[in-house]
């Protein structure tokens, strides 16, 4: 029995006890879903709920009175052992070894799929998590989103949403036409321009324009710049999708600043809201009214001299967004953009959108990196950044991704190499995917003793040890783990569910001996704990997967 299972049948018994007469309370004061939860002590059963003293106020009566009332109905549901009433009202609810045992079969019929819901069925989500120049390669500040942005992408899909990850290449506007002068001057032997694009990547990239394109050396002035932009530009962009593809990030959308304009969306937004009467004259610019949605200014859309603000770019992607049919359009920015958070939220406003649903705005934080004690602040290539490229050559990638991963966004990281490639315990991603392993290998022993993890069988009554209880309890919560992480956008949620299964079931394997030892024969009892560690190896696997990071099968 899953706890949204139990939870189904909490309110079963309070409608039982209305119609019996044993609660008299209004229907309306009923909930249409409540929620139980794991107690911290295993004495106060294996789940609890306060759904008495929820409904205390509207029966009239005390809150311990109104549980006994819930109590007596619920103690019949099939697979409840025993239903106890402690403090101030709890229901304190212990499942017989049967209905919990049953959890590790349904994990192994479900597979993949275990862990999956509707929580957000029926929402499109738009998830904007790097937003760079195509003038350089991907720093550590991108890796961090790359890294959380596309495990939130997993369990916002996970929870049933139709996700859409986009990548917003900022191609437009004067640091576009300075990269292109850097690569000519480096192309044809002068000296990078001071305001241009500096590091050894600027050379690297010029040569390459120049193996494709060598007559771009000849052309004149402004043409070789322009050349020069365009065709690196395409290389450097390039060279981001391959680099975010070997750490496991993907795009469904990479949208170009450069073609919204191009393709009149921006005017066609502008228009849209002056229509609505946001957008007003004065003082020969054109303006965003945010006022009137709490901003402590109105917003330049348009500069006297004709020249958009990047705040117009801004507003026109949100209305482009909504227009492709999105519902909720989630930005992660960095630690650099707080300003935009009421911004955009005024520009969902004014566009007659529900700031605190259709549009979310998540700031994170700086990452450092130690090693050997020292911060590393530079790079290789680049000159004065780490690269996402580097990062992954020092750590891997799920040693990267997880620890990337497991914090939560808003938090400032200082991350140690040493520390994050330790291949002992202390590591959590060694710890989690080393608990994988495990099974697996218990698994692949099982079956040179001719033994199978098969539903085929399985006695799930016999799984009556409290640490059988403790694991099944654990695999129970995964559902709801991954729920959670989707609708708050903390998929680190997962990663610190799968290190306290990690060590629910290290504690497991130590108290209950899994297969026979020696010349004893094979019993119903090795056959279910068996089933049990394959359902907490597909859990691992899903976990992890969530994150994008691998479930090795031996370490």
């Amino acid at each position: 029995m899953t706890p949204a299972q139990l939870a189904d049948s909490v309110l079963a018994a309070v409608r039982a006890a209305r119609a019996s007469g044993d609660l008299v309370v209004d229907d309306a004061a009923v909930p249409g879903q409540t929620k139980v939860e794991r107690p911290k002590n295993r004495e106060h059963g294996d789940y609890a709920t306060n759904i008495a003293m929820q409904l205390a106020k509207p029966a009239g009566r005390p809150p311990g009175e109104v549980a006994e009332a819930i109590a007596k109905h619920l103690a019949t549901t099939p697979g409840v052992s025993r239903v106890d009433v402690a403090g101030p009202g709890f229901l304190n609810i212990t499942l017989d070894a049967a209905a919990q045992g049953e959890i590790a079969a349904q994990v192994v019929t479900a597979g993949a799929t275990y862990g999956r819901s509707d929580a957000l069925a029926g929402q499109r989500v738009n998830l904007e998590f790097i937003s760079a120049n195509p003038t350089g390669p991907l720093h550590l500040g991108h890796t961090r989103w790359a890294a959380v942005g596309d495990a939130m992408g997993r369990v916002i899909e996970a929870a049933g949403a139709t996700v859409a990850r986009e990548f917003y290449i900022n191609d437009r506007g004067i640091q576009m036409d300075r990269f292109g002068a850097s690569l000519a001057a480096a192309a044809t032997g002068e000296p990078v321009p001071e305001d241009g694009y500096q590091g050894a990547y600027i050379g690297d990239l010029a040569a390459e324009v120049v193996k494709e394109h060598p007559d771009y050396v000849d052309l004149p002035e402004p043409q070789r710049m322009e050349a020069f932009r365009d065709a690196g530009y395409a290389l450097q962009l390039a060279q981001q999708k391959a680099v975010l593809d070997g750490f496991r990030t993907h795009f469904d959308v990479w949208a170009s600043e450069r073609a919204m304009h191009d393709s009149g969306a921006v005017d066609r937004g502008l228009a849209k809201l002056r229509e609505q009467g946001h957008v007003f004259d004065a003082d020969g610019a054109v303006w965003l009214r945010t006022t009137d949605f709490g901003d402590d200014k109105d917003r330049v859309l348009v500069k006297a001299d004709g020249a958009l603000t990047y705040f117009a770019s801004d507003t026109a992607y949100y209305l482009d967004k909504r227009a492709r049919g999105f519902d909720v359009c989630i930005y992660l920015l960095g630690a650099d953009h707080h300003g935009y958070v009421n911004r955009l939220r005024t520009v969902a406003s004014c566009a007659g959108d529900d700031p605190d649903f259709n549009i979310q705005v998540l700031i994170g934080q700086l990452v450092k990196i130690l090693k050997d004690g020292e911060e590393v602040k530079l790079s290789k290539r680049a000159g004065d950044i780490v690269t996402l490229e580097e990062f992954v050559e020092e750590v891997g990638v799920d040693a990267g991704r997880y620890t990337l991963c497991r914090y939560p966004v808003d938090s400032p990281l200082t991350l140690d190499i040493a520390e994050m490639t330790l291949q002992k315990a202390e590591n959590p991603v060694f710890y989690v995917q080393y608990a994988h392993a495990r099974i697996s290998s218990v698994i692949r022993n099982a079956a040179d003793l001719g033994l199978v993890a098969t539903l085929d069988g399985f006695d799930a009554g016999l799984l009556e040890h409290e640490r059988e209880g403790d694991l099944l309890g654990k695999l129970a919560e995964f559902s709801r783990v991954v729920a959670s992480a989707a609708e708050l956008r903390e998929p680190h949620r997962v990663a610190r569910f799968l290190e306290e299964l990690a060590g629910t079931y290290h504690r497991f394997y130590d108290g209950c001996r899994v297969l026979p030892m020696g010349d004893e024969a094979v019993t119903d009892l090795n056959r279910a704990r068996l089933l049990l560690c394959a359902a907490t190896r597909q859990v691992l696997a899903n976990g992890l997967d969530l994150l994008g990071v691998s479930a090795p099968e031996r370490m």
